[in-house]
Formats: structure tokens, C-alpha cells, sequence
């Protein structure tokens, strides 16, 4: 999607008011499009909190780009690649007065975030364009109604969920700070359970756009055409599919248990609060008996801030 670029003999180095600006863009993004992580976010300290802001607002811009429905997969293709681009240059070190670029740098240097995570994040918002690729086990039958299954089995969605949300968590725990290696392979898991759980919330959002991330191989399991998931279906009738991937995420909300003994623990309690919004956020869909097809499922802002009380309460003692 990009190619290698060299450092400048000089590298450009923004003032503290352009980074403050920067950062204030950046939680101005996350605040308004990041419905769960935000309030998460909001039990760290300030640096840190405002590191992880300039994630999302780069992962935002990626998303933004790759679901912009207005353009042709072809062009979104190229402006991920010249999105991509623009983090390479200012990278190495380009001059840049792009808010999230200056705020993603400052971070990544901060906190020693590797490029080739964040180059993982691009490329998998960009699985979505893809319509044949053997490579990243993209579903290239579209059924009558369409839709088109992205992954023929789970272990190709999980290659998907793995750029999208695994790798999500190998960066936030560089800003969380660790020093246990067990801890990467937890952060991955956990990011698997988040996106299971978006997943599952979302059949009816994916479908409307023509997209099924439910592997072929289970829908076929379970006797779910691609057609019902268009209509208003009988929720009783993939309520059991829907709860095997449910059962799948809260395997790995497990491991996110087990991450959180492991980072610093200052980070603790905000991971705590990631961790219950989106376990909670699963366990009101299986009280819907996964009738998704209704009303979005979510938690209310109420519901968040009683997590995040408990949160704060987990900082101060």
C-alpha cells in the first residue's frame, strides 16, 4: 500500500501550542465517534489519554475513508495509500500540519509505538475493499440479495479481526506500559472479544452496506442465508449462531481479565472500563435473546458512567 520512505537530514520538530492543537483535535474525534471508548479513555492519566485520542482519531480517518460509500472501492484504495503515505512521511520526519498526523508522531515517539502496528490498522480497514484475495480469505461469492460473505471460515476473520481490533490492543498496551511479553498475546485476544461483540451488535448496520463478517462456514453450519439477513428475520432462528460467537468473545474477555494484573497500573482501571462496557454490552444483547435486528443494542449513557464511577474508584484506592 505504500512505499518506503527516507528521513529528512533535519527533522521537523512541531512547537508545544501546534501538539496542544493537535491533541485537542484529536479528543475532539474521539469524544464525539468513540461512543465506548471514550469513557475509558477518561480513568488515564492525561499523557496517556490523550496518546490514545490520536490512536483513534488516525484509526477514524481510516475508517472514514475506507467506508466513504460516495466513491468507488478503487479510489478509497488509493486515499487509504495516500493516507498511508502521509503517516510515512511525517514519520520520518516530513514537515506536516495535518493535527492527527503531529499528535500520531508525538505519541509514537512517546511511547515507542512500532509503525508496522499502525501500518496493521490501515491495512486491515482496507480488507473491506477487497473483493478477491486469496491472501486475506476474502469471500468472493456474492449472494441473489448482494451480500457479499467477507470470510469463508473463522479463521479468516480473525486475520480480519487481527488488524482491525487485535492490533489496537498491542498499541494501547505500549501506551498502558508493560513489561511481561505475556501480556501480547492477551491484548490480542481481548481485541478479538471487542470486535466479536461489534460483530454481533451490527449483523443488521453490515448487512444494510452489503457486508456479512459471520463466516460462511458457520452461517452454512447453522442453515442462515444471506437473504435473511436483509428481511426481518425469525431471531430465534440465528440466535444460536449468534451465541457460539458470543461464547467465542467472552473466551477472550477472559484473557483481557488477565492483561489488566499485567500493565502499569495506572492504565489499570481504564482497561477495567473498557472491559466491562463491552462485556456488559454483550451480556444486554444475550438478554435480547441476539435480536439484533430490532433497535441497536447499547449501553446508555448512564449505564457507561456507572462503569466509569467504578473506574475512578479503582484509581483512587
Amino acid at each position: 500500500m505504500s512505499t518506503a520512505v527516507q528521513p529528512v537530514t533535519a527533522q521537523f520538530v512541531p512547537t508545544e501550542s501546534q501538539l496542544a492543537v493537535a491533541y485537542s483535535v484529536c479528543r475532539g474525534i474521539t469524544r464525539t465517534a468513540a461512543k465506548n471508548f471514550y469513557y475509558a479513555f477518561l480513568a488515564l492519566p492525561t499523557a496517556k489519554r490523550q496518546a490514545l485520542c490520536a490512536v483513534y482519531a488516525f484509526m477514524r480517518r481510516c475508517d472514514d475513508i475506507a467506508d466513504d460509500e460516495g466513491l468507488p472501492a478503487q479510489v478509497r484504495r488509493q486515499k487509504l495509500a495516500e493516507w498511508l503515505a502521509a503517516v510515512h512521511l511525517a514519520q520520518a520526519g516530513h514537515p506536516t500540519d495535518d493535527p492527527i498526523l503531529l499528535a500520531l508522531t508525538d505519541s509514537q515517539r512517546r511511547y515507542e509505538i512500532p509503525g508496522e502496528l499502525l501500518n496493521q490498522l490501515a491495512y486491515g480497514t482496507a480488507m473491506d475493499l477487497v473483493d478477491t484475495s486469496a491472501e486475506d480469505g476474502a469471500q468472493t461469492a456474492t449472494g441473489p440479495s448482494g451480500l457479499r460473505v467477507q470470510y469463508k471460515t473463522f479463521e479468516d476473520l480473525r486475520l480480519y479481526c487481527y488488524r482491525v481490533a487485535s492490533v489496537v490492543g498491542l498499541v494501547c498496551i505500549r501506551i498502558f506500559g508493560y513489561k511481561d511479553a505475556a501480556a501480547e498475546p492477551l491484548a490480542e485476544k481481548c481485541g478479538l472479544a471487542f470486535q466479536l461483540t461489534n460483530i454481533i451488535r451490527d449483523v443488521k448496520e453490515d448487512a444494510a452496506v452489503g457486508r456479512v463478517y459471520l463466516p460462511a462456514e458457520d452461517l452454512a453450519a447453522f442453515g442462515i442465508s444471506t437473504e435473511e439477513l436483509l428481511q426481518t428475520p425469525n431471531a430465534a432462528r440465528i440466535a444460536p449462531l449468534l451465541a457460539m460467537e458470543a461464547d467465542r468473545a467472552r473466551e477472550c474477555y477472559a484473557a483481557g481479565e488477565k492483561l489488566i494484573e499485567l500493565i502499569d497500573e495506572d492504565s489499570q482501571p481504564a482497561l477495567w472500563v473498557l472491559i466491562t462496557i463491552y462485556r456488559q454490552l454483550l451480556e444486554k444483547i444475550a438478554l435480547r435473546q441476539y435480536d439484533v435486528f430490532g433497535e441497536k443494542v447499547r449501553l446508555t449513557t448512564w449505564e457507561k458512567l456507572k462503569v466509569l464511577g467504578k473506574g475512578f474508584l479503582k484509581r483512587l484506592s
